[in-house]
């Protein structure tokens, strides 16, 4: 064989393998979900859909490069404990967790599987991450809100309410969020008069029982913190702030909307978005130890006016000029 042949001859047999490695389909990862709603709960698939959009943006597609796998636990304990095993035995590159309980149940079962969370409201006070800026360990995400932003719900509701003297506060009392936003609250209501009692949303029997036996003496209101228990009974917490006629203060936009009187809080889908960019982040090589912490961006004020009516309450015009969002 001639040199000249020879050389040509070797030169295209070093283009078969690349040919061979373009023609190759794309690596598949797999992506897992641990989302603290019901499946079938309205307010759960947009905050997916906002994941899955904000995944394809950055070119993750389901079917041709990632298999996303997600579970629907309800707010109840066992179903996150379970659905947190089956997704480890996944085995993804990744997971998506949304709410404490989701994070502390997947944590409890591995430590190395990188984890992403949305809306959380205190990952180091929960022993989740040990500070925000250096998370440390297989785990990171987007907070859901300050505690300041507690003493903001009470001089809100003493602004649409200057009549309350007393304040039901429904929080989860077994997480460190829960304990921490009633302190927030607990340390300005003298500032505003108002006596506080302490209401548990553990399950719709106590949330019935306590807010029932509130509602017996006059001059109350109520605030509802956030936690994932307050968000999956948020029907339950709306009609009954609606039966016995108790202004209401919600955490969450999806409170008033839901007919609940008025709501501060962040914006409860745009984390999930965000979520995408650290979960594109760690598909592509880097670690949730090295990816700090971030907090909400976007805060919203929404009114419900037909609840207003309803309660016979006058809406200050300075707070209706203030609104993201009025409810007619």
């Amino acid at each position: 064989m001639k040199r000249r042949e020879f050389i040509a001859l070797l030169g295209g047999a070093a283009v078969w393998p690349l040919a061979g490695r373009a023609q190759q389909p794309e690596q598949t990862r797999r992506i897992a979900a641990l989302m603290a709603l019901a499946a079938d709960d309205p307010d759960g698939p947009p905050r997916f859909t906002a994941f899955l959009q904000g995944l394809q943006e950055l070119g993750w597609v389901e079917g041709r490069n990632v298999r996303i796998e997600p579970r629907w636990a309800a707010g109840a304990a066992d179903r996150f404990r379970t659905d947190a095993a089956e997704l480890v035995a996944f085995v993804p590159n990744v997971i998506l967790a949304n709410g404490t309980p989701a994070v502390a149940a997947l944590q409890q079962l591995t430590r190395t599987i990188p984890i992403v969370f949305v809306n959380v409201i205190d990952p180091v006070g929960a022993g989740f991450v040990p500070s925000l800026a250096r998370p440390g360990g297989n785990t990171t995400g987007f907070t859901l809100f300050e505690y300041s932003i507690s003493s903001k719900w009470i001089e809100t509701l003493k602004q649409i309410a200057p009549h309350i003297k007393r304040v039901g506060v429904l929080r989860d009392s077994t997480i460190a969020s829960g304990i921490g936003q009633f302190a927030v609250i607990q340390a300005v209501a003298p500032s505003f008069g108002v006596e506080l009692i302490p209401v548990g949303v553990s399950d719709p029997g106590e949330i019935e029982r306590a807010v029932a036996a509130f509602a017996r003496d006059s001059n109350g209101g109520l605030i509802v913190t956030l936690s994932t228990l307050a968000v999956v009974h948020r029907d339950l917490i709306i009609a009954l702030a609606a039966r016995h006629g108790l202004p209401a203060v919600y955490g969450g936009r999806l409170f008033a909307t839901g007919g609940g009187l008025m709501s501060y809080g962040p914006d409860l889908v745009e984390p999930y978005r965000r979520a995408a960019s650290y979960v594109d982040r760690v598909l592509k090589g880097e670690k949730p130890a090295d990816l700090p912490v971030q907090a909400p961006t976007k805060y919203e004020l929404v009114i419900n006016l037909k609840t207003a009516r309803a309660l016979g309450l006058e809406m200050p015009a300075k707070l209706l000029v203030l609104a993201d969002e009025v409810i007619e």
